[in-house]
């Protein structure tokens, strides 16, 4: 605190640091002679001191320009060029933040008298939202608390802090106000409609595709670990209360439907599938960040449109495991995947992928076709793991809505998919595994 009980306030620098957990791990490169790189871009080789050879957690106190500025240096060592194999687009490796529980308020029931929304839209596009001011660290904190809602419909909101391995920082950057664009009437097919139906339970059953599932609200979720499914925040909570169905969630699993009863797993004169039926698992828990349930009316809660769903039982399937978002630039071919369960398909998992079109700290803008239902879908990529020498898929953000925008006086609208920071990661990390030390590698 400064003189006066003021809120120090950190360089704009360092302060995107913070909402983006280094830039989203993005690498310094050389720019043109005419631009000196900022000391955000430098890479800078620090000696670690004695906290950081023990690699403590330390909280966000002292001098938040200084320490802020060492979890800086920490990040750019901790990094691993994209690029350490010139024909393989390689997962960077990040020194992340931690997220962890501070106290927890129990809260009345609430009422779930709020209609299923397949899909969210926006008119603040990528300009919009880079003109919109960063988080304080006291907003970030507020945003990455979270409500969590139980099976016997009680529910319970806890506050979380943000800490750095090794260092500390903390503070607020204001960034230039931008334009927001304009509401137009809806589109989610760009030209011809260049989604693939999923067909045939040896491609339905078999990874990545059998990650994907669909909720009883409406929307599509993805596998994430042996009990939870990543999915958008909007399909059980509309940024007030929670939706209709929602105390009985239920997630659905796609499975061969035999003739004559037969079960085929393990009989092979059994009768053949006739077609594809959903098995049903019920949700234990959700959570949801509350930056969704307090910045919904306000476009902020798009960047905060993700929940995280534990099922009853384990599911026994492969699952997908979550990543950091590297920039837009350094995804393979500048493009996405996602399948999902649109509702002009009913029954069918769609496939699409696409080129990146705009990014933000936390958007990903794109024009993968895809209809209401498709909410939720986890977004990935397949890059190379230098650590394990192997190609590995990662969910890199969630596909959450449609925005009409404003570029340049020309209307042009976008799909658009949340992307999972640095912090974003941390949370949802803690949620699946409950200990911050399984969380530190993204």
């Amino acid at each position: 605190m400064a003189a006066g009980g003021r809120t120090r306030q950190l360089p704009a620098p360092l302060a995107r640091s913070l909402a983006l957990g280094c830039a989203a791990g993005q690498a310094w490169e050389p720019r043109a002679p005419s631009r000196r790189p900022h000391l955000s871009e430098r890479r800078s080789e620090p000696r670690p001191g004695r906290a950081a050879r023990r690699g403590t957690v330390l909280g966000m106190a002292g001098s938040p320009g200084l320490l802020f500025l060492l979890f800086l240096l920490l990040c750019a060592v901790g990094q691993v060029s994209p690029y350490s194999a010139p024909w393989k687009p390689t997962w960077p490796a990040y020194r992340l933040p931690v997220v962890l529980p501070q106290s927890t308020l129990n809260l009345a029931k609430p009422d779930f008298e709020a209609e299923a929304k397949l899909e969210v839209s926006s008119s603040c596009g990528p300009q919009c939202h880079k003109g919109t001011p960063l988080p304080t660290y006291e907003e970030a904190k507020q945003y990455l608390s979270y409500e969590t809602l139980y099976a016997n419909g009680s529910r319970t909101e806890t506050q979380v802090g943000i800490y750095i391995l090794s260092s500390s920082g903390g503070g607020a950057q204001q960034r230039d106000s931008g334009s927001s664009g304009k509401s137009r009437r809806k589109r989610q097919i760009y030209g011809y409609d260049s989604r693939f139906s999923i067909f045939g339970k040896d491609f339905l059953l078999n990874y990545p595709f059998s990650t994907s599932v669909k909720l009883s609200t409406g929307c599509t979720g993805t596998l994430v670990a042996e009990k939870h499914v990543l999915t958008a925040a909007h399909c059980i909570h509309d940024g007030k209360t929670y939706v209709k169905g929602t105390q009985k969630l239920r997630v659905g699993f796609l499975k061969p439907k035999f003739k004559d009863g037969g079960r085929g797993a393990n009989d092979s004169t059994s009768a053949m599938p006739e077609k594809m039926k959903f098995q049903w698992i019920r949700v234990k828990r959700t959570h949801v960040p509350k930056g969704w349930i307090k910045g919904n009316a306000n476009d902020i809660g798009m960047d905060y449109d993700y929940a995280l769903l534990e099922l009853k039982k384990p599911h026994k399937r492969k699952f997908m495991k979550i990543g950091v978002s590297p920039p837009a630039k350094q995804l393979p071919g500048g493009r996405i995947h996602f399948s999902g369960y649109d509702n002009d398909r009913p029954g069918n998992l769609v496939y699409r992928f696409c080129d990146v079109k705009d990014e933000t700290y936390d958007l990903l803008y794109q024009q993968c076709d895809a209809q209401p239902g498709a909410s939720g879908s986890g977004v990935y990529v397949r890059m190379w793991k230098r650590q394990q020498q192997k190609w590995e898929r990662k969910i890199i953000g969630i596909f959450s809505g449609h925005q009409w925008v404003d570029m340049n006086g020309s209307p042009q609208d976008f799909n658009v998919a949340v992307r999972i920071t640095p912090l974003k990661y941390a949370q949802i990390c803690y949620w699946i595994k409950g200990n911050y030390l399984d969380c530190r590698e993204g």
